[in-house]
């Protein structure tokens, strides 16, 4: 049984002048990441990996997310593929995960991540919103395989305040 679990960052700020990448995290943002960590901090979520975009305000939102669930960065990767946001490469991504992890968390992106939890997932999410998490757990053994699964949760930071 597979378990991935998606984290789309945080509310990111315009008021610097600096490229894509380089976008960092309004105040919301921040806030908002350490309140979805906390959640997920009381939770059963024990990822086996995390991965995350390069993006500046994906990585942030990853950093203050795992600090919440004391998790240790030993079992943390930048992986340029979750700078996406279309889906694809993401896809391409999870379905070449070790078969070792049953458990992945991804930091990234929409249209990627709203696009993806809709296609694998059992639950119409109509916008993955700024650090907003969802688990889909599948049946399969292995990433390669994995086509339809189960909604098992979702933790929006609107749900929490």
């Amino acid at each position: 049984m597979k378990n991935l679990l998606f984290m789309r960052h945080g509310k990111s700020s315009w008021e610097l002048n600096v490229g894509d990448q380089d976008r960092p995290l309004a105040q919301r943002g921040i806030n908002d990441a350490h309140l979805v960590g906390s959640k997920l901090s009381k939770g059963q979520i024990k990822p086996d990996f995390v991965f995350s975009s390069p993006a500046n305000r994906a990585l942030h939102t990853a950093m203050i997310c795992l600090r919440n669930l004391k998790y240790p960065l030993a079992k943390f990767q930048i992986s340029t593929d979750l700078y996406d946001f279309s889906g694809d490469q993401v896809m391409d991504f999870v379905k070449k995960t070790d078969d070792s992890l049953d458990a992945i968390m991804i930091f990234g992106h929409n249209h990627a991540f709203t696009h993806l939890v809709n296609s694998l997932g059992d639950s119409y999410i109509e916008n993955v919103p700024t650090s907003g998490f969802v688990h889909i757990q599948f049946k399969e053994d292995s990433w390669a395989e994995i086509s339809q699964g189960k909604t098992i949760e979702t933790i929006f930071p609107k749900q929490l305040k």
